[in-house]
């Protein structure tokens, strides 16, 4: 089979620019639109995974509302000075339940948000272990909403048997929101 030259040459020329337009049209195309499907397909993932996760908060949503109700009822005293009568009340309920003695107590309000107010409380207390042991955990099982920030212990004497307990906790006041 003979070609000829100029044949030969035409056909160079048509099969080059046929490369060159299916290396454009993979450029212009092809890639794009491969981009945009995969983009779409992980957006579709997304937003099924949102679905689901809103269709399994529908589920609970009894359950959270009641937890979130509990939490609410829990809270401190919206009145600052009631607040703090019953955080006193029970620090003392948890030193007479531990038999610890509680040596300083130094209270402070912050307005960190207008949602929320917090009473920040540091408490010293003595005892032995036991005792401050007790005392922790009468502090962790109270139904009020407060959250333990910061524990330090020490020892006063040589042996050990005389402890000091620094906790720092935060009670939580919710200021009612405007209808």
């Amino acid at each position: 089979m003979q070609i000829d030259l100029k044949n030969r040459q035409q056909l160079l020329l048509v099969t080059a620019m046929a490369v060159v337009g299916l290396f454009i049209a993979n450029l212009v195309l092809i890639t794009p639109l491969t981009n945009a499907w995969k983009a779409r397909a992980d957006r579709i993932a997304a937003l099924r995974k949102q679905v689901a996760q809103g269709a399994q908060l529908l589920q609970r949503q009894a359950s959270l509302r009641g937890r979130w109700e509990q939490m609410r009822r829990n809270t401190l005293p919206n009145d600052n000075s009631a607040a703090e009568q019953q955080v006193f009340n029970a620090i003392e309920t948890w030193k007479q339940n531990s038999g610890a003695t509680v040596t300083a107590v130094n209270p402070q309000w912050k307005h960190d948000s207008d949602d929320y107010i917090t009473y920040q409380c540091r408490l010293d207390v003595a005892g032995n272990l036991p005792a401050l042991s007790r005392f922790l955990f009468e502090l962790e099982k109270d139904s009020m909403a407060l959250k333990l920030d910061a524990v330090e212990l020490a020892t006063r004497d040589k042996l050990g048997q005389q402890l000091t307990l620094a906790v720092q906790f935060n009670g939580l006041v919710l200021t009612p929101q405007s209808q």
